[in-house]
Order: C-alpha cells, then sequence, then structure tokens
C-alpha cells in the first residue's frame, strides 16, 4: 500500500527569487505587478492614479478581463481615495492556507504580505522579489 502524503507537485519558482509558494500566489502576485505597472504609466499620463480598476485599461497594459475582481484562487479588493491620490489593493485568497497568503500593496509600491486574515500597510513587505524596483 503506498501513502501519498502530498497531494500536489512541489511549486516550482517561475523566476529567480520568485516568493511565491504557489502557482495560486504566483498568478496573485502577477497580477499585482501588473497592476501597480500600469498605476504607474496611468499617472504619468494623467498626473493622477486611476480610481477604478476599468480605468486602468486605458494604459494598454491592463485588459478588460483584468479589471474584474474574481482571479481564481483569489479576489481583488481596490480602493481608491481620490481626495489624497492614492490607492490600495488587496488581494484576498478564497481559502486561507499556507499556500494561500493574503497581499497588499499601495501607490509606495512594496507588496506586502501576510499568512492569516487580510494584508494591510503594517504587514511585512514580500522578500525575495527580483521584480520589484524596475
Amino acid at each position: 500500500m503506498t501513502a501519498f502524503t502530498v497531494a500536489q507537485v512541489a511549486y516550482q519558482p517561475k523566476f529567480k527569487g520568485d516568493p511565491a509558494r504557489s502557482d495560486s500566489e504566483a498568478a496573485a502576485l502577477g497580477y499585482m505587478r501588473t497592476f501597480l505597472r500600469a498605476q504607474r504609466i496611468f499617472k504619468k499620463k494623467n498626473s493622477r492614479y486611476a480610481t477604478s480598476l476599468l480605468e486602468l485599461t486605458k494604459t494598454g497594459s491592463f485588459t478588460r478581463r483584468m479589471a474584474g475582481t474574481d482571479r481564481g484562487d483569489y479576489t481583488v479588493k481596490f480602493h481608491s481615495h481620490k481626495e489624497k491620490d492614492t490607492f490600495e489593493i488587496t488581494m484576498l485568497p478564497k481559502q486561507e492556507d499556507t499556500m494561500h497568503r493574503s497581499f497588499f500593496s499601495d501607490e509606495q509600491g512594496k507588496i506586502r504580505a501576510e499568512e492569516q486574515g487580510e494584508a494591510s500597510e503594517s504587514s511585512p513587505v514580500l522578500k525575495a522579489d527580483s521584480e520589484s524596483g524596475g
């Protein structure tokens, strides 16, 4: 009799320093990086941040499909503060476990992660993210 203790194949990092623990996390982090890049492009063109996900489609790097809040194993929570020209985005896992952390970012561009509960500006910064800073 053979017992399988691992239900899924171990996660294969997508790039050097990939901080994701699963394909679901990799997809959520990829979405956040694309979102943050689109916000930087939007701000450069419009002297302000986009106030909705749909508005980001004007950048050319963010599709209409991406403007939806259902992202597979994650739900997008976006909040704009028009009066301060700031924003917050949170990726909330539909299932909380070690392979589905919550992620947060704001206009500062740092992605933060939380093991349990919703990530926020006080959550630890995600380490080993080689795609940041560009």
